[in-house]
């Protein structure tokens, strides 16, 4: 089947919209969850909290089976690098290098399964319908993103 193909099939073929409000919704609990991150993505991170490898394994990622996730506040479900300022606004510490699976958000496999999940997302998440449209395209592109690193870099 071709990609044309496989656009055209997906209920939202006219795209959908979506703009982070930057309220950390998607960081945050109540119910646990995984922050998935590879190996490439724990070397960025470790170099951005000038930390070593090994020393940002111990402190912010856990093993879960065969992968890695980093760590959540064990009170609030929150990932640990989600923030609040004096203000009431809440942000990512580490949000030049975030996991690809933050990045892609909320293009994820799960929430574009219907309209209904997706609307269900958007109960959460106050940027979902609304802001830029994302074609059909763009969209599969961020769902099957697997990196968002240039390896040449």
């Amino acid at each position: 089947m071709s990609e044309k193909t496989l656009v055209k099939n997906r209920w939202y073929v006219c795209g959908l919209r979506f703009k982070c409000t930057g309220c950390g919704a998607c960081c945050a609990g109540p119910e646990e969850g995984y922050i998935w991150i590879t190996a490439k993505e724990t070397a960025f991170l470790a170099d951005y909290l000038k930390m070593t490898v090994e020393a940002v394994r111990r402190k912010y990622i856990r093993r879960v089976g065969f992968r890695f996730s980093i760590i959540e506040n064990p009170a609030t479900k929150d990932c640990i690098f989600l923030t609040a300022g004096r203000d009431g606004c809440r942000g990512c510490a580490i949000y030049p290098v975030r996991p690809n699976q933050c990045r892609t958000w909320p293009f994820w496999s799960g929430n574009l399964t219907s309209p209904d999940v997706w609307n269900l997302a958007a109960v959460k998440c106050p940027g979902i319908n609304r802001g830029r449209l994302f074609t059909a395209s763009e969209i599969e592109a961020l769902r099957r993103q697997k990196k968002w690193w240039d390896d040449d870099a």
